[in-house]
């Protein structure tokens, strides 16, 4: 197909988005990290509400990867993407370690804000100001924050591993998403593309830590018995670990090694920067293509 877009280029592209999104600025990382924060929880609200209308599971996983198409469409900056992209640029010397913790702070308290936002004004509609309790997905969201925090707790040690390793899973696949969408210079290739292994995560009830940023703060909004230590030390802390485990680890240096490895291609090159420009994935240094593109 004429848009697909070859993995040498897809490796070129992943260091340059890297390089551009360590290098923006705290402004841009606070909004955009806003944005796809409240977005993301719209998605997870989609879900809930699908899962509770068909009682079917899938049908909230075949739909959540929309608002995840959005925030890649829309060049906005999700910390779990960046989680691969990231470190690539940093190993290649694009930029400093520094710069890459940056954009992973000013990001996570966009979200933090993004989803705290759209949870407390969910929760006024669902409950109609406070007045009534009866929405089925009032339930949903407590019984999801209290699971997603305490379940874990008491399993005790072998909990913080458990929600690890989810964790991990989980954004193998977010991350995975991200660079899919790179494959194809298409806008439908690009949203086919990284619709599959997001809906292959939210099916299996793996651990996002840009997710859990919304339901487990909504579900203590409308009543679940957790505490902000719960929160934080039985769920967010542990997610992001893992959420960064699998990014950088089993996406971003997976597909960097499994194609560079032993090999010549040198992902600096004239050549395969000229290919990035032809297939639309990188651009000159202007922050209007990027943001496009991104």
């Amino acid at each position: 197909m004429m848009d697909f877009v070859k993995p040498a280029e897809v490796l070129q592209a992943m260091v340059d988005v890297g390089e551009h999104k360590a290098k923006m600025n705290r402004v841009q990382m606070l909004i955009r990290g806003f944005l796809a924060g409240a977005i993301l929880a719209f998605a997870t609200t989609l879900a809930y509400t699908a899962v509770s209308q068909t009682s079917l599971g899938l049908a909230g996983a075949l739909i959540f990867p929309a608002g995840f198409a959005i925030i890649i469409l829309l060049g906005l900056e999700l910390v779990t993407g960046n989680f691969a992209l990231i470190p690539l640029a940093v190993m290649k010397r694009r930029v400093r370690l520094i710069d890459m913790l940056r954009n992973y702070l000013w990001v996570i308290i966009g979200h933090l804000i993004g989803c705290a936002f759209y949870a407390l004004l969910y929760g006024l509609t669902i409950t109609k100001m406070g007045t009534d309790m009866s929405n089925p997905l009032v339930q949903t969201l407590i019984q999801t924050s209290e699971t997603k925090t305490l379940g874990y707790q008491h399993l005790g040690g072998a909990g913080i591993v458990l929600v690890i390793i989810k964790a991990i899973l989980c954004n193998w696949m977010v991350a995975l998403g991200a660079v899919m969408a790179m494959t194809s210079t298409s806008t439908l290739g690009k949203i086919v593309a990284m619709w599959l292994p997001i809906t292959i995560f939210f099916a299996q009830g793996f651990e996002h830590a840009v997710v859990n940023m919304f339901v487990i703060p909504a579900g203590m909004m409308l009543g679940a018995h957790v505490t902000i230590t719960d929160w934080l030390l039985w769920n967010q802390i542990p997610v992001l670990a893992g959420n960064l485990i699998g990014g950088a680890v089993f996406t971003g240096l997976g597909l960097y090694f499994a194609h560079h490895w032993g090999s010549s291609l040198k992902l600096s090159s004239p050549l395969a920067t000229i290919q990035g420009v032809r297939s639309g994935l990188t651009a000159p240094n202007t922050t209007s293509k990027w943001g496009a593109r991104s």
